[in-house]
C-alpha cells in the first residue's frame, strides 16, 4: 500500500535548504500559530501534512473531548437521558451529512483555486458556500424544532424517553444553523491552508460547551438545573459564538480567501459548481450516515440498556476517530492544492504519507481501547448491563482501526480531488447493501442480539477501506476538473 508513495517521491521537487533540519517541535508550533502562509504545492510532503494536519488535528481533539465529556455528564442522568442524546444524535447525522457536503464542495473548490494561485476565485466560492449555508439552515432549523417529538417517536424511543429528551431534541435540532455554518466556514479555512483558523474556531466553540454544559445540566450556583436540556442549551450557544467567530474572520483582510460584500452577490456560474460537488458529497455523506440510524433502530427494539452502552462506546469511537480526520482533511488539501497547481504525482504521495501515518496511530489507539475497555467504561457508567453492551462495542469496532486509517484518508482524498461520486457509491455498497442488511442478519437470523450489530460496523468499515484503496490504485480521480 505504500509502493507508491516510495516511487513517486524521488520525482517531487527537492527540499528547501535546510528543511531536513527543522525539527517537529518547530513545525508544530508554526503550524498552530498560522501566522506564515505557506505554498503546500512545494517542499517536503511530510512537513506539508504536519503543517496542514497539525491544527486540523488539534482542532477535533478538544471536539472528540467534548463529545466524552457531554455523555460522561448526561450518563449520569439515567438511561433514558443518555438514549434521547443517542437517538437525538442519529437524526442529526443528517444535518452532519448536509454540512459535510456542502464544506466538501466548499473545500475542492477553494483548494483548488488556491493551487491555481487565483484568490479571487477561491473568495468567490467561500462567498457563495456561506450563502448556501444560511439558505439550508433556515429550512432544517425550523422544520426541525417543529418535529422533534415526533421524529423520536419515530426513532422507536419509548413514551419515557420522549419526556426525557424532547427539550434536547427541539433545541439541537432548532439550532442546526450553527452546526452547518461552523462546519462550511471551517471547509473553507481548510482548503485555503489556513487550518489554524479553523481550529481556533471549534477551540472556542468547545470550550464554551464544555464550561456551560455541567452547569446547565445540574444547576450549579446561579445556573438552572435543566437536566439533559441544559446539555442543548450550552451545546447550541458553543456552537453558534463559534460560527459567528468564523464568519467574521472569514472577512477579515488578512484573509488567505480575502471574502468581501461583493462576494455575496449571488453567482449562479459558482453556485452551481459547488452544488454539483456538494450534491453527490452531501448523498455520500447521507448514505453512510443514514446507516447509522438504521443501526440505531435495530438496537432499539432491544431496549434503553443496549441504546445506552451503544451510544457510551459511539462516543468514545469517536473520541479516538475525530483527530485522524485532522489527518484526513490534510490528505484532502494536499490532493486539492497539488492537483491544482498540476502535480498529481505529489498529489497522491500525500495520500499514501497521511494514510501511513494514521494507521499507526489508529492501531495503538486500538489496541488500548480493546485492553483497557472495562476501566474505561467504569468511569462512564455503574449499570453493569449497559457498562456490558458498551465493552463489547468499544472492543468489536476497535478490531478494525487499522483498516479504517487508509478508508478515512482516501475517502477524503478522493473528495480533495472533486471526485465525490467514487466515495458515495462505494458507501451506498458498504453500508446499505452489506452493512444494514448483515447487522439485522447477525442481530435477528442469527440471534446475535446488538453484538451482531456492532460485527456489522466492524465488518463494513474495513470493507470500505479494502475497496476504496483498490478504486484510488487506479488513478481515474486525478483527472478531475474542478
Amino acid at each position: 500500500m505504500t509502493e507508491p508513495a516510495r516511487q513517486l517521491e524521488p520525482s517531487l521537487p527537492p527540499p528547501a535548504a535546510g528543511a531536513e533540519s527543522v525539527s517537529l517541535w518547530t513545525i508544530v508550533r508554526e503550524s498552530v500559530r498560522g501566522e506564515i502562509h505557506h505554498d503546500f504545492t512545494e517542499g517536503p510532503i511530510g512537513r506539508a501534512i504536519l503543517l496542514l494536519a497539525v491544527p486540523m488535528v488539534l482542532e477535533v481533539v478538544l471536539e472528540s473531548i467534548f463529545a466524552v465529556a457531554d455523555i460522561f455528564w448526561v450518563s449520569h442522568l439515567g438511561p433514558d437521558a443518555v438514549a434521547s442524546v443517542g437517538l437525538t444524535e442519529s437524526l442529526l447525522t443528517i444535518v452532519y451529512a448536509l454540512a459535510m457536503g456542502l464544506g466538501i464542495g466548499a473545500t475542492a473548490v477553494v483548494a483548488r483555486r488556491i493551487g491555481e494561485k487565483d484568490p479571487e476565485g477561491a473568495a468567490r466560492a467561500a462567498a457563495q458556500a456561506l450563502v448556501l449555508a444560511v439558505a439550508v439552515s433556515v429550512v432544517l432549523g425550523v422544520s426541525g424544532a417543529l418535529l422533534a417529538p415526533r421524529l423520536l417517536t419515530i426513532m422507536g424511543a419509548s413514551p419515557s424517553v420522549v419526556a426525557t429528551g424532547r427539550g434536547y431534541a427541539t433545541i439541537m435540532l432548532g439550532g442546526e444553523a450553527a452546526i452547518i455554518i461552523l462546519f462550511v466556514v471551517n471547509a473553507i479555512f481548510r482548503g485555503a491552508g489556513d487550518a489554524a483558523i479553523a481550529m481556533r474556531v471549534l477551540w472556542l466553540a468547545n470550550i464554551i460547551n464544555i464550561v456551560l454544559g455541567p452547569l446547565l445540566i445540574f444547576g450549579v450556583g446561579p445556573f438552572p438545573r435543566l437536566g439533559v436540556t441544559g446539555a442543548a442549551i450550552a451545546t447550541t450557544i458553543g456552537r453558534s459564538v463559534g460560527a459567528t467567530y468564523a464568519v467574521v474572520r472569514l472577512f477579515r483582510h488578512a484573509s488567505r480567501v480575502p471574502v468581501g460584500r461583493r462576494h455575496l452577490r449571488v453567482d449562479f456560474g459558482v453556485m452551481r459548481q459547488i452544488l454539483d460537488l456538494s450534491g453527490s458529497a452531501t448523498l455520500q455523506n447521507l448514505i453512510g450516515m443514514a446507516s447509522w440510524i438504521g443501526l440505531v433502530r435495530i438496537l432499539a427494539g432491544y431496549g434503553s440498556d443496549a441504546l445506552a452502552g451503544y451510544t457510551i462506546a459511539v462516543r468514545l469511537i469517536i473520541f479516538a476517530l475525530l483527530p485522524s480526520w485532522g489527518l484526513s482533511n490534510a490528505a484532502a488539501t494536499m490532493v486539492g492544492q497539488s492537483l491544482g497547481a498540476r502535480k498529481p504525482d505529489r498529489a497522491e504521495a500525500s495520500v499514501w504519507r497521511a494514510s501511513r501515518y494514521n494507521a499507526y496511530f489508529l492501531t495503538a489507539v486500538g489496541i488500548f481501547f480493546f485492553l483497557a475497555a472495562p476501566l474505561i467504561l467504569k468511569a462512564f457508567t455503574s449499570d453493569p448491563t449497559v457498562s456490558g453492551y458498551a465493552i463489547r462495542c468499544l472492543r468489536v469496532v476497535a478490531l478494525g482501526y487499522p483498516l479504517y486509517a487508509y478508508g478515512m484518508v482516501l475517502t477524503q482524498s478522493f473528495n480533495g480531488a472533486g471526485d465525490t461520486w467514487t466515495p458515495t457509491w462505494l458507501n451506498l455498497a458498504c453500508f446499505w447493501i452489506f452493512e444494514l442488511p448483515f447487522a439485522w442478519a447477525l442481530a435477528h437470523s442469527l440471534g446475535l442480539g446488538p453484538a451482531g450489530v456492532f460485527w456489522a460496523i466492524t465488518a463494513a468499515f474495513s470493507l470500505l477501506a479494502v475497496a476504496s484503496m483498490a478504486v484510488f490504485g487506479r488513478g481515474n480521480w486525478k483527472t478531475r476538473e474542478v
